[in-house]
Order: structure tokens, then C-alpha cells, then sequence
């Protein structure tokens, strides 16, 4: 065969196979046979997560990352070429959030969940929504001091900066939502610094900070922009400083090894950035993007 035609076939067979790909059916354990099959797409979401997701007054589930897994939802309803689909919203707990993933109760998790390596040993990961990081809120009546240790500012009037911040911190109390990210770093930095004191663990963010207002705790720590929204329905009582501790992609959650669904997913969401739609649903949630933040999206958007 002359080499040009072998050239020409061979471009005709990579072609159908890049079709055959992109059209192959789902493999039979996947969420897209199950949803395909039922005609029902089951999302799980945290009612305490504001912005992120939460509950809103006629009870229906609400927020930033509830916004994106309805885009995902057209887009299943779209691939799969389905005439209607059922979308479920299950509200799920803190604790107990990932097994509601591994178990099947839920397809997706919708929430505000950050990409760790040990989670990535129960769980998958979309590409990432949000640059996430965990942040501190005080009252409103938190000393100078405390708040200066807390942002790192240096301290003129201390020669020795490292034990003054020590000492400040011992004996305080702190709170921090169970099975989020900032319980196990703030037990990582309290025993980097030799810091003794006591942790109160929470099962939401709201419980956390009626627990600062009420002086029960000095300190709640978690993910800044979930802080930020708390203390906007608080008034005066709390604020929330500016540093932010860590740089934490969050990202939705679903079932490790469903590379089927896992692509419908990050399809979706790279279809969302990549169209500008993302500036939108951000802004309704947090306000105006900035120029960092735009490039975030633009450099997780995954090409076609």
C-alpha cells in the first residue's frame, strides 16, 4: 500500500477510535449506568456549608457548589441523552459525609471539601471549584494582642517574638468542625509550638460560632470564606481576620474508580469556566471575582 494511503487510513482508524471513546457506553458499575437506568441523580450536600451549600428558608438546598452541581445535572441529562431527569438533594452530616459516598446514598457530594491526599485513599476528587484555606474568627472584643499572634504580626514591644506568641496562646480555647482539614492542622500547629490548650470539637460551623459568642471558646477555626459568611449574619459580635493559615483547592466528592462519571464531571465544570458562566455563580456567592481568582479557573479548566 502506497505510504500516503497508509497515512490516510491510519488518521481514519485513530478517528473512529477517538469516536468509539467518546461515545462507549458507560461500564456497568458506574453512577452513569445507575442514573441512565433510574433516571435519577442523587447529589449530597452539608446544610451548614454557606456559601458553599446550605438550606435556604423554603427548605431547599441552596449555595455556590449547589449551583455548579445543577449545571452538572444538565449536562448528564444532556450526555445520556435522557427525556427528563430526577434530581434528589440529600443533606448529609459532617462526619459521615464520604461513607455517604462510598456506600452509593449519593452520587455526588456537594459541599466544600478540600483535596487532601489521605482523602484521596476513600474518595475521588473533581478538579478543583474553589481556592479554598482555612481562616480564624475571634469576637468582636479579642484583644490586640491575641488577634496580632493569631495574624503574625510582630510584636515591637516583645524582644522575643516566638515565645511572647506562645505564651499568649496558652491556656485559650478553641473550637474547629470535626472532620474538616483545620481540626487536624490546628492539632499539627498547636504541637509544633508546644501550645497547651483546649480544643472543643463542633459538628458545624454554626455551633462553632455560637460557641465563640457565647465565650466559650477564644478562637473558631475552619474554611475562611464559610467564616466570612458566618460573620455576616452575626453583626458585630465576630470578626474574621485576614490571614489565611493554609491554600487549600476544595473540590465535589465522589466514588474512587468511576472514571466514567468522574469525566462527565469535570466536562461539566471546565465547560462552566472555560464559557465565563463561573464569573456568574461566583459572584452571586462571594462577589466579584478578582484577577487571581479568574486565573484559578482558567488554569484548572481541562481542555477537550
Amino acid at each position: 500500500m502506497p505510504r500516503r494511503c497508509a497515512l490516510a487510513v491510519s488518521a481514519v482508524l485513530v478517528t473512529t477510535a477517538q469516536l468509539v471513546f467518546l461515545h462507549a457506553a458507560p461500564a456497568p458499575d458506574s453512577a452513569l449506568s445507575r442514573i441512565r437506568e433510574t433516571g435519577r441523580l442523587t447529589f449530597g450536600y452539608r446544610a451548614d456549608a454557606r456559601p458553599f451549600s446550605f438550606r435556604d428558608d423554603g427548605g431547599n438546598a441552596a449555595g455556590y457548589s449547589i449551583a455548579l452541581c445543577r449545571k452538572l445535572a444538565d449536562q448528564a441529562k444532556t450526555d445520556l441523552q435522557l427525556p427528563a431527569l430526577m434530581v434528589r438533594w440529600v443533606p448529609v452530616e459532617t462526619a459521615n459525609r464520604f461513607r455517604a459516598v462510598q456506600d452509593g446514598q449519593v452520587d455526588l457530594l456537594c459541599g466544600a471539601d478540600t483535596v487532601t491526599l489521605s482523602r484521596r485513599t476513600e474518595v475521588a476528587f473533581s478538579i478543583p471549584i474553589f481556592p479554598g484555606g482555612i481562616g480564624a474568627m475571634v469576637r468582636s472584643d479579642t484583644s490586640s494582642r491575641l488577634r496580632a499572634v493569631l495574624e503574625g504580626r510582630p510584636q515591637v514591644f516583645q524582644p522575643v517574638w516566638r515565645a511572647a506568641a506562645t505564651q499568649l496562646l496558652q491556656s485559650r480555647d478553641f473550637s474547629v468542625v470535626s472532620g474538616t482539614t483545620a481540626e487536624a492542622w490546628l492539632a499539627g500547629r498547636m504541637k509544633e509550638l508546644d501550645v497547651v490548650a483546649a480544643v472543643a470539637p463542633v459538628n458545624s460551623y454554626g455551633s462553632g460560632v455560637q460557641r465563640l459568642i457565647d465565650r466559650r471558646s477564644d478562637v473558631l477555626f475552619g474554611e475562611r470564606a464559610v467564616l466570612l459568611e458566618s460573620a455576616k449574619r452575626h453583626g458585630r459580635d465576630v470578626d474574621v481576620l485576614d490571614r489565611l493559615f493554609t491554600y487549600e483547592p476544595l473540590a465535589l466528592v465522589l466514588a474512587r474508580g468511576d472514571e466514567d462519571f468522574r469525566g462527565l464531571v469535570d466536562r461539566a465544570l471546565s465547560k462552566v469556566y472555560r464559557s465565563g458562566e463561573i464569573g456568574e455563580l461566583y459572584t452571586n456567592s462571594f462577589g466579584e471575582p478578582g484577577e487571581s481568582t479568574l486565573t484559578f479557573f482558567r488554569w484548572n479548566a481541562l481542555p477537550e
